[in-house]
């Protein structure tokens, strides 16, 4: 452990930090998983879903930008595998 107090609060920081990152990376595979799993119907709604999660990562610095770009597209190819588009 440090010994510097500044730099404890750092290591206490960057733990938080690096949790609130694994929530976002995290959920984007759970809704990657719904819509792969989703009917016609429901696909629209959960790639919008999706697409918004990403976005917020990519804006809060979870995600890199181009990261963002690559999965909201694989996302766009797999919802129109799904509705046949």
């Amino acid at each position: 452990m440090a010994n510097i107090h500044s730099q404890e609060k750092r290591i206490l920081r960057s733990e938080r930090e690096r949790l609130e990152n694994r929530r976002y990376t995290s959920a984007i595979k759970t809704f990657f998983r719904r819509l792969e799993a989703a009917d016609p119907e429901a696909a629209d709604s959960e790639l919008r879903k999706l697409t918004s999660l990403i976005d917020k990562a990519v804006k809060r610095g979870a995600l890199h930008r181009n990261t963002g770009a690559r999965k909201k597209s694989r996302a766009a190819r797999i919802r129109a595998g799904i509705g046949g588009h």
